[in-house]
């Protein structure tokens, strides 16, 4: 435990310490540095430190790793934002103590995981509602009508919707889940549940497919959906779920590449980006040029070139830690992520109720799925997609979702035996 406890408070200065040398390296640098932006950054360290010491008093037995390594990649993510755009630095730092403030309430709340279970119904029917939501008033911004503008507030409900989409997919899983192994139907070598215990997938794919056409947000339709088919996956073991999950989407896919051109355009420059490498492609080519020049080290924070790439703040800050701080820098990003998305796992194997395996099980599906689409699209792995690197990317709803995420984790993690810490 004494172990635990020196690493939960290495990885809290290891976060103020990076903010700190990232502030005085980017303002000495560009002769902008004033005493205000240290105030923020002790406000933030004091803050997060804070935070830790009171729910580790409260929770002692819950995963007290969760919270330092989310503290220690947003603190990343305010660096290479404090030196993409200065501007944006002080409003992320809001969204960090909204986000904060949001991980305490949902600690608080998801200590009772398995009443919310019982409106799981209630938590499906809100996901659903702001996707619609999202779907019918979304603006276009950056290519994806994913964003809902309220004067001078923006967000992006489906931020939130994956989450109260997961808690349902929880719990109606874990109560069928006997009837999704064994009440099954062949048809052909398929073989699967009656129709009715499936109709929520099939919604659910319904939507994705929407998505895909309607908002042009690959990303997003590939995260609900894979999130989807995993958690069906670890809640009744059977395989063939996932082969016809697969096809379903393979064939809503391509026919989306044949009806419509922006889908054809997102597959077409993933392919082949040099075919228009000033023009459509741009972006994935600077990105990948951003990687090259990274080299092992980087070429130094501030002394890459990054902002050649549009919107990199967001759908591009991973290419810009890859220029300026090298394989070093990424590597350590993709270690921090791992250990979130293995501690999340950890907390599924421990939980003590179906409820709360599945939904800790599908939050650590859902992070590592984000993580791995955004950074595998600007590698050119994957088609571009243009959803944000969660903690580190700018965003105010993505912060938020991210921190009310872990929250959960936390609070069911406390369930656990200390002796599992």
């Amino acid at each position: 435990m004494n172990q635990t406890k020196l690493t939960e408070l290495g990885l809290l200065v290891l976060a103020g310490l990076v903010l700190l040398n990232g502030y005085l390296a980017v303002t000495l640098t560009n002769n902008q540095f004033d005493f205000q932006g240290l105030g923020v950054i002790a406000c933030l360290i004091f803050l997060w430190t804070t935070t830790a010491l009171v729910i580790r008093r409260s929770s002692t037995n819950a995963d007290p790793l969760l919270l330092p390594l989310a503290v220690l990649l947003a603190s990343i993510g305010l660096t290479i934002i404090l030196r993409l755009r200065p501007d944006l630095f002080f409003p992320q730092s809001l969204w960090l103590i909204a986000g904060l403030i949001a991980f305490n309430a949902t600690a608080f709340v998801f200590r009772q995981a398995e009443v919310i279970a019982k409106y799981k119904y209630l938590c499906g029917l809100t996901g659903i509602v702001l996707l619609l939501i999202t779907i019918t008033f979304g603006v276009d911004i950056g290519g994806n009508k994913n964003w809902v503008i309220l004067g001078p507030l923006r967000f992006q409900p489906s931020e939130f919707a994956k989450l109260f989409i997961i808690i349902f997919l929880a719990a109606y899983l874990s109560e069928r889940r006997q009837l999704l192994t064994f009440a099954t139907r062949h048809y052909g070598p398929v073989t699967l549940p009656h129709p009715r215990f499936i109709a929520p997938l099939l919604a659910l794919w319904g939507l994705t497919m929407a998505m895909l056409i309607v908002q042009r947000d690959l990303g997003s339709a590939l995260l609900y959906f894979g999130t989807t088919v995993t958690m069906a996956y670890m809640a009744s073991g059977r395989l063939s779920y996932v082969v016809l999950a697969l096809g379903l989407f393979f064939i809503g896919s391509t026919v989306c590449y044949l009806l419509f051109p922006h889908v054809q355009v997102r597959i077409d420059i993933w392919l082949n980006p040099w075919a228009d490498p000033t023009g459509r492609a741009y972006q994935i080519v600077q990105s990948l040029f951003a990687f090259g020049s990274g080299g092992i080290l980087g070429s130094g924070l501030t002394f890459g070139y990054p902002n050649t790439i549009p919107e990199v703040h967001t759908d591009f800050i991973f290419a810009a830690i890859g220029e300026e701080l090298g394989l070093s820098g990424t590597a350590a990003v993709i270690i921090a992520y791992i250990l979130i998305v293995y501690r999340a796992f950890r907390t599924a194997l421990t939980s003590p109720t179906p409820f709360t395996m599945l939904l800790s099980g599908g939050l650590a599906v859902l992070t590592a799925l984000q993580v791995f689409l955004i950074i595998g699209g600007v590698t050119k792995f994957l088609p571009l997609t243009g959803i944000t690197l969660p903690l580190i990317s700018y965003g105010g709803s993505s912060m938020v979702s991210s921190f009310i995420l872990l929250g959960m984790l936390f609070a069911i993690s406390e369930a656990t035996a200390p002796n599992e810490k």
